[in-house]
């Protein structure tokens, strides 16, 4: 189970939270872009990053060369959120139009990781399972171009929204079709193309 925090409870539509660890490492499992939000000189960003978590720590990579990525790396306060769309909801009124998701959200400070291969398996292997055995590994020329950081799950919170159409007394004379259009991620096939 996951320690409730004053920063990560969750205010709107508490009965939405999940607590169980297991349930943040299932969102964190089926996502591919992690977005990390942090302010630099007043100025908010987010920006959006490829990852992949090893037990109970999130890693992701940039450049050393990036303004930004410098700043995490000098411990910035940070927030790494995931969606995950699981569907539309269609009610009977606009108001009551929804969405199912799973979202976490993860606050906290970087690490740098200094064994970066093993963390760049991680963050591969988390995309597409299998390819790093086939690929050429990193020179040391593009390890020392890429800075590999660490968030630890210690501060955290899921919202799970997994309902139906809810309808209200105003909503009486109004019959458009309701229920829900699930979404799901697909992986196609595979295109080779020229390297």
């Amino acid at each position: 189970m996951g320690a409730p925090v004053e920063r990560t409870r969750i205010r709107r539509l508490p009965d939405k939270a999940v607590r169980e660890r297991e349930a943040l490492h299932g969102v964190l499992d089926a996502g591919m872009v992690a977005h990390v939000a942090f302010v630099d000189d007043d100025q908010p960003y987010a920006i959006p990053v490829a990852y992949g978590r090893d037990g109970d720590t999130v890693l992701f990579h940039g450049s050393t060369g990036s303004r930004l990525f410098r700043l995490l790396a000098g411990g910035a306060p940070c927030c790494l959120s995931v969606t995950l769309l699981d569907g539309l909801i269609l009610a009977r009124s606009a108001f009551e139009a929804s969405m199912r998701y799973r979202s976490a959200m993860v606050l906290g400070r970087c690490t740098v990781i200094e064994d970066q291969v093993a963390a760049l398996r991680t963050i591969s292997e988390h995309l597409v399972p299998g390819r790093w055995d086939v690929v050429r590994p990193p020179s040391r020329k593009e390890l020392a171009a890429t800075l590999v950081l660490a968030l630890p799950l210690d501060e955290w919170s899921l919202k799970v929204s997994d309902g139906w159409p809810e309808t209200s007394p105003e909503d009486e004379g109004w019959s458009p079709p309701t229920g829900v259009i699930p979404i799901r991620t697909v992986l196609d096939d595979f295109v080779e193309g020229e390297a």
